[in-house]
């Protein structure tokens, strides 16, 4: 055998070692997700102190409640879930409403389209509606589930916000095999989705970031309540830590594309910032 006939195959394997990475970084490349924030409810006349901390006690704004939808790469992805319960009405002044299923309608997808649910974190507005996705499968930080199924309830002041039915949906949801853990910042649920730990909301919220046509955008939920938050460099004032919040919308701010591309979780002006492509739906990117 002559050398040239050895060294062709070598040179053979050599190629295609070096295409091998190419073809896999194709295969893994995340898919770009189009965003739509749904408006399903407002609540009227919330007090702005309990959104910006130091906010003058006078001040209230109709408030938007608020879930994301997330689609591509073969997933219907929501983040949070919004609320339906009826004793989750009483003390508040709710207008618009429209039950979550219902309002994801207007986004031309059905209950059982929902791959996916993110549960940014506990609190009964944002991960009551988890169970009207009978297919979804649940991402929630481990330590949020650890915590509001267990020690959350040996104490009366320290599930505030946590509705007990909510907790009973995420564990039987758990027991059937639709629940996934999150563990800890800065982890891929999917390809092009990320989830990070927010700023002590509740016990270890999150939030998520997105892979989309015109780059990252930062899925805030209540780790910044209003664009006010943002502007100001003011934390939200329901957190456990507000030094821990500022540094996490300090981190919004380099993951995100753009500023305009960190969404709030209450805002009503993030309808009035995108454009509409149903009622009550905007598109985000």
């Amino acid at each position: 055998m002559t050398p040239n006939m050895i060294r062709a195959p070598i040179l053979t394997l050599l190629a295609a070692l070096a295409c091998a990475p190419l073809a896999a970084s194709a295969q893994t490349a995340a898919p770009v997700y189009t965003i739509e924030a749904i408006r399903y409810a407002t609540i009227q006349g919330f007090p702005v102190d309990g959104l910006v901390a130091g906010a003058d006690p006078a001040r209230k704004m109709d408030i938007a409640m608020v879930f994301w939808l997330v689609q591509g790469g073969g997933h219907n992805v929501l983040v949070d879930s919004g609320f339906y319960r009826p004793q989750l009405f009483q003390g508040w002044s709710i207008a618009d409403y429209r039950k979550p299923t219902e309002a994801l309608r207007a986004a031309g997808l059905a209950p059982a389209d929902v791959t996916d649910i993110v549960i940014s974190h506990m609190h009964w507005d944002h991960a009551d509606g988890m169970d009207l996705f009978p297919k979804a499968h649940i991402w929630i930080q481990r330590d949020e589930y650890t915590y509001y199924t267990g020690e959350a309830w040996h104490h009366a002041d320290t599930h505030g916000g946590i509705e007990p039915d909510d907790v009973e949906a995420l564990v039987k949801a758990n027991i059937a095999g639709r629940v996934s853990f999150v563990e800890g910042d800065d982890q891929e649920i999917l390809p092009g989705i990320r989830c990070y730990i927010g700023g002590k909301h509740t016990y270890q919220s999150q939030y998520a970031t997105v892979h989309a046509k015109d780059g990252t955008v930062v899925l805030a939920s209540d780790n910044v309540y209003l664009y006010e938050n943002l502007d100001k460099h003011v934390p939200i004032a329901e957190t456990l830590d507000a030094k821990s919040n500022l540094r996490a919308q300090d981190r919004m701010r380099t993951l995100a594309s753009k500023p305009g591309f960190i969404i709030p979780g209450h805002d009503p002006a993030i309808f009035e910032r995108f454009p509409a492509v149903a009622p009550g739906v905007v598109k985000i990117d």
